[in-house]
């Protein structure tokens, strides 16, 4: 019996009960014996029955479509709706709108958890380089608070502005390497430092930081992967990487002359992004879906891809579909390629994406032709009968993969774990 069905249970009894003491009161104390009692018309002092609707077996036809009976229905529906989730997937991180700021959290956060949360900022790079400069005004406008001192509280202040953000959409590897780097040069920070010097010196640590870690990573990355292209190859990418893209336009500029194939997938649908961009430099391109992979894998010389993050053991963990990709091209003989910093390495060792992954936003839309409904009746969302499932990464194995490009060279994907000793283990 589920919850909706009992409580229509327990109001039935309730209202029969009600009906049974107002239909028979006791008779008076003094009245005679065989006097009969008159008859009395129900007045608007009588006692109304109690909570819930009134009895089915007692009710006139028609009484039960009122507003009880809409409630129980909904009730009955959102039970329904909660008993058919997927529990495999239950602990999949859902994107939510972002609640209001709780503590004393930074406006500037709070925009930039919308951005999240609405995911008009994505990418690792991106996300990572726009929470480093919030991070920088956050620590121009804070204030020591009197009996503390800045490498003490800063932390603690900082604290409140993660778990913001992480309240608007899971933090990324990238964001995590970056938010522990800054937490190690603020508890590192000269104590008989003036306020502001001492932030100043901070915001010029988060400066460096970009610049040595991303951006110059990324030329790094891209010098060393122009030249694995040649004249007449056929590249293949999948979605949108910040890095592939650099590297595909500066192999175009030095002359090197080749095509691509842009492969894609809903709902995000990234590769139209980046599929204008190379329109715009005047590279032959070729976009398609991903289930049409298997039609063009032949004619493919190397596959170039890009990553959330990397593991220990050589897994790459990226947008989903890209572990579909690998596994095909490697069938078939293609190398692949990933292009990836080494800010985006993580210690931990993940074997599947069912461990921890993250829920792609709803809003993928079905094209008819001819299109005779408006667009917005044609988005698919969740109903009664049907869940909408997007999961945003998945995990490329090692054994998929050919080499790893970062900026301290090209590494095997069993090789993966001497990035720490490269970087003099700092990672």
């Amino acid at each position: 019996m589920t919850k909706a069905e009992r409580r229509e249970l327990q109001e039935r009894q309730r209202a029969a009960k009600a009906t049974g003491k107002t239909a028979a009161p006791p008779p008076p104390v003094n009245a005679k014996p065989g006097a009969s009692r008159p008859s009395q018309p129900p007045t608007p002092a009588s006692p109304a029955p109690k909570r819930g609707s009134q009895a089915r077996g007692t009710a006139p036809a028609g009484a039960t479509t009122g507003k009880g009976a809409k409630d129980a229905k909904s009730v009955a529906e959102d039970a329904v709706v909660r008993s058919r989730g997927l529990r495999i997937f239950s602990h999949f991180a859902l994107q939510r709108t972002v609640a209001h700021a709780k503590g004393d959290v930074h406006p500037a956060i709070v925009h930039l958890g919308l951005m999240f949360a609405e995911f008009k900022v994505s990418g690792a790079n991106a996300r990572c380089i726009a929470t480093l400069s919030v991070f920088k005004q956050v620590i121009q406008d804070y204030t020591t608070p009197t009996h503390n001192t800045l490498t003490r509280h800063l932390n603690t202040h900082l604290s409140v502005q993660i778990s913001h953000l992480v309240s608007a959409r899971p933090m990324a590897v990238t964001m995590g390497s970056a938010i522990r780097q800054l937490k190690l040069e603020i508890s590192g920070s000269d104590i008989d430092l003036p306020e502001q010097d001492a932030k100043d010196a901070l915001c010029h640590k988060i400066d460096n930081y970009i610049r040595d870690r991303i951006i110059i990573a990324d030329q790094v990355i891209q010098e060393t992967a122009t030249k694995k292209i040649h004249d007449g190859d056929v590249i293949l990418t999948y979605a949108r990487s910040s890095v592939v893209e650099n590297v595909l336009l500066e192999a175009w500029e030095e002359g090197t002359r080749f095509s691509v194939y842009v492969v894609d997938s809903r709902p995000m649908l990234e590769g139209k992004r980046l599929l204008s961009v190379l329109v715009a430099a005047s590279i032959p391109c070729t976009y398609l879906l991903l289930p049409a992979l298997g039609s063009v894998i032949t004619e493919i010389s190397t596959v170039f891809v890009g990553a959330h993050s990397i593991h220990s053991n050589g897994a790459v963990y990226s947008r989903a579909g890209t572990a579909l990709v690998a596994m095909m091209a490697k069938q078939h003989s293609v190398p692949v390629v990933v292009c990836c910093e080494t800010y985006k390495f993580s210690e931990g060792v993940q074997l599947d994406s069912f461990t921890k992954n993250e829920l792609a936003p709803n809003g993928d839309l079905f094209s008819s032709f001819p299109l005779t409904r408006p667009r917005g009746s044609l988005t698919l969302q969740n109903q009664t009968n049907l869940e909408i499932l997007n999961p945003l990464y998945d995990l490329t194995p090692p054994s998929s993969i050919t080499a790893v490009v970062t900026e301290v060279g090209v590494i095997p994907p069993d090789s993966i774990s001497s990035i720490p000793l490269a970087l003099g283990r700092q990672v």
